[in-house]
């Protein structure tokens, strides 16, 4: 898949402009967005085409219906229930074509060396989010960067762990948190299908983790946060975004490193823009020598640009 990048400047005045990064993945064999519209997305993972629903997708497609239907392995389709508006998440897949339920895409970029095993669930994801690999690239390469002999780096909301293995192929010493343990498990498969080895898994609630770091005194070279809208800890903890995410943060600096450090914060929230993420880690850690911000988007054969979420970012 071929990368696109640009540059979007607002000017505040003559002296001074804020820049926002946009960025999608490249050279990626095993992924492709063959077209959106219609509130769907036709991709391509591997040898498999999926058509998934997509609410950001208000435009039309650009393929015919009969196209679209000539190439897909299997669609997914809403059904009554999980989420807030109890349409949007739960659903069934309907098979068009023989494909198997589970099975495995390779990342391979500038001696990062990954894979992953996906997989059809109830709720619309596979296990992987594509847009996420150029903040898998930028693990790696800071990673790499680092004066530090194998940084410690924690990877916070983690799902399947594509950030925790990039950070673990750049030779970390990493720590992989998520909240639920079917997902954990899934991750130490993608760990051990990419031939790496000694991740620390922890099933916990991630407030609650951090604060107990920072009273230990544990300190990370690397943190990576990709926390949702709304969700819950091992124990009932509630998690919502907008009531939880400074504190989170304000813990996070007790435990990153003043110095030879780095953050990544992504966010899908609608509610939430990239100058919200880059605004509240900028008031969070103070003034970085590297900080950027901007969104993650994915471009479909026919140049129409999927954004998917934002981020904020720094090294120090």
């Amino acid at each position: 898949m071929r990368k696109y990048f640009y540059l979007c400047i607002t000017y505040l005045c003559p002296e001074n402009f804020l820049i926002m990064l946009l960025f999608s993945p490249e050279e990626w064999a095993d992924y492709e967005l063959i077209d959106t519209g219609g509130f769907e997305k036709l991709e391509r993972f591997g040898d498999f085409v999926l058509a998934r629903p997509e609410p950001k997708a208000v435009w039309e497609k650009s393929l015919p219906a009969k196209e679209w239907n000539s190439l897909i392995h299997t669609r997914f389709t809403t059904g009554a229930g999980f989420g807030k508006s109890g349409k949007e998440d739960s659903g069934n897949w309907h098979f068009i074509k023989k494909m198997p339920e589970q099975w495995a895409i390779a990342y391979s970029r500038k001696g990062l060396n990954m894979r992953m095993r996906l997989g059809l669930t109830a709720f619309k994801h596979v296990g992987v989010f594509p847009e996420q690999a150029p903040n898998w690239d930028y693990i790696y390469s800071s990673v790499k960067a680092l004066n530090v002999p194998q940084p410690k780096v924690l990877n916070l909301f983690a799902y399947t762990g594509g950030a925790s293995l990039a950070a673990k192929a750049a030779g970390a010493d990493v720590a992989h948190l998520d909240s639920v343990r079917q997902v954990v498990t899934w991750a130490r498969a993608n760990m051990e299908l990419s031939g790496l080895d000694n991740i620390r898994w922890v099933v916990e609630d991630a407030l609650r983790f951090v604060k107990r770091e920072a009273k230990r005194g544990n300190i990370y070279q690397g943190i990576m946060l990709d926390p949702p809208a709304y969700g819950h800890g091992t124990d009932g903890e509630k998690w919502k975004l907008d009531e939880c995410l400074l504190e989170m943060l304000q813990h996070c600096r007790q435990i990153l490193a003043p110095e030879n450090s780095f953050l990544i914060l992504n966010l899908y929230s609608n509610g939430f823009s990239a100058l919200v993420a880059d605004t509240i880690t900028r008031g969070v850690f103070g003034k970085a020598k590297e900080q950027e911000y901007g969104e993650l988007f994915l471009q479909d054969c026919f140049e129409k640009r999927l954004s998917l979420s934002v981020f904020a970012r720094f090294k120090r």
